[in-house]
């Protein structure tokens, strides 16, 4: 009896330990998915948390920020305006700008600074910009742009302030020279402030033609700019302001020299490099100092096929200054030119300078027959004997005596009656000039 009750006993511990496994593992399987919705509740928990707070903080952040500049404020009611408001300026036809607006737009556009900081490839794309809008939105006086292209300083400066004496708001002035030049005009002058970002000339080189662009992209920028007239620190001019600011405005042409020229100093100085861009028949020759107008100006700053061709072919004995303008010119735009320069220049001796005037030769008589050469010209296809506006080359040692004569000569001519200029249809203060009609 006994030893059987120890085999039941036994019995059925061997029944327990067989059946606690299967229990065990069902028991962690009933705990596995109630640990993972603990899991998920307790992720929401802290993703609710953290959002909550950050309203929170973004709402004290709010409230705690500081008030808007007065300027956002509405004058009537103090309050805040929109954003809508604030970033879109309302047009009313109405509405007129102030003095002080008018003022800096019209300073920026008329009397653009020289001292700009451009590199030569910023300053003539830069100017070769041309406003779709045609209407300007200030009141254009249509101005003349004087262009000095000075190897050093300009000894005849006192005659040029006599002649600009009186007509502001009608010239321009612009002055490159060499670099390293740093004589400074007096506060008041013309001169004073006008010299351009200014490279090295050499006689004869390309650089001559790189500086006339430069100075031409320059004078481009002040949008009240019309005619550009290159003169050098040897130049005087032969009539007074008004006859040739009329003479300038009024023409329906530019003045750019070019002809053709067999021998070694026309023809002969060609490179057949140049075909087919540039071919023989092509090639013109002319005086350097020309006078164009605007929209002429705008084509020369704006070349990039003549310019590179003249640079790299155009060398040594060719002098790119006296073929240039005069074959780019005369191929492209040959219609709007006159084929004459206004710069009158003595070359009866011959060689490589023409001649230059001393103290003596300066009288009444010798600069009144430079006003009257002996020949005719056509003018706006009328023909006429005032063919040159100005005259080169003098001597420094000669502003004496042209400032002694200026008076009857030079800085008083005859006036005319006030005339239109048709493209806005602003009055000038100068008019056209009494020409000699033939």
């Amino acid at each position: 009896m006994k030893n059987q009750d120890h085999q039941n006993h036994h019995q059925e511990l061997e029944e327990r330990s067989s059946s606690s496994p299967s229990k065990s593992i069902f028991n962690i399987q009933i705990q596995i998915p109630t640990l993972i919705l603990y899991f998920l509740l307790f992720a929401s928990g802290i993703v609710v948390g953290t959002t909550f707070f950050t309203h929170i903080s973004l709402f004290n952040s709010f409230l705690e920020s500081p008030p808007p500049p007065s300027s956002l404020l509405s004058p009537s009611s103090g309050q805040h305006k929109t954003t809508t408001q604030v970033i879109r300026t309302e047009y009313r036809p109405n509405d007129q700008p102030t003095s002080a607006q008018k003022s800096r737009s019209s300073s920026i556009l008329e009397n653009y600074p020289v001292l700009h900081g451009y590199d030569d490839r910023v300053l003539l794309w830069r100017a070769s910009m041309v406003p779709k809008v045609k209407k300007y939105p200030f009141r254009r006086v249509p101005k003349v742009a004087f262009m000095f292209l000075a190897r050093g300083g300009l000894p005849l400066a006192k005659l040029w302030e006599k002649f600009f004496d009186g007509h502001e708001g009608l010239f321009s002035v612009y002055v490159h020279t060499h670099p390293l030049y740093n004589q400074s005009f007096e506060e008041g002058s013309v001169f004073h402030g006008r010299k351009v970002p200014s490279k090295e000339v050499e006689w004869g080189k390309f650089n001559m033609v790189q500086a006339e662009r430069r100075l031409l992209a320059n004078a481009l920028l002040d949008y009240s700019n019309e005619r550009f007239v290159l003169l050098s620190e040897a130049c005087i001019p032969l009539y007074n302001f008004t006859t040739i600011y009329s003479y300038l405005i009024n023409s329906n042409k530019s003045y750019v020299e070019a002809y053709a020229l067999l021998g070694g100093v026309g023809w002969g100085r060609y490179s057949p490099r140049m075909r087919p861009h540039v071919t023989l028949a092509q090639w013109r020759k002319g005086s350097q100092w020309f006078e164009m107008n605007r929209e002429l100006a705008l084509e020369v700053v704006s070349d990039e096929k003549y310019a590179p061709l003249f640079e790299k072919y155009c060398r040594g004995a060719c002098y790119s200054d006296e073929h240039y303008l005069p074959t780019f010119v005369s191929t492209e735009f040959w219609e709007r030119n006159s084929n004459r320069t206004l710069t009158w220049v003595d070359w009866s001796r011959g060689g490589a300078h023409p001649r230059t005037f001393q103290y003596p030769q300066v009288t009444p008589e010798f600069l009144e027959r430079l006003r009257r050469s002996n020949h005719t010209c056509e003018y706006n296809g009328k023909k006429t004997d005032v063919c040159y506006l100005f005259a080169r080359k003098f001597a420094p040692n000669c502003l004496k005596r042209l400032l002694k004569f200026a008076s009857k000569t030079i800085v008083t001519a005859a006036t005319a009656p006030e005339s239109m200029w048709d493209d806005d249809g602003v009055k000038l203060r100068s008019a056209a000039i009494s020409l000699t009609v033939l």
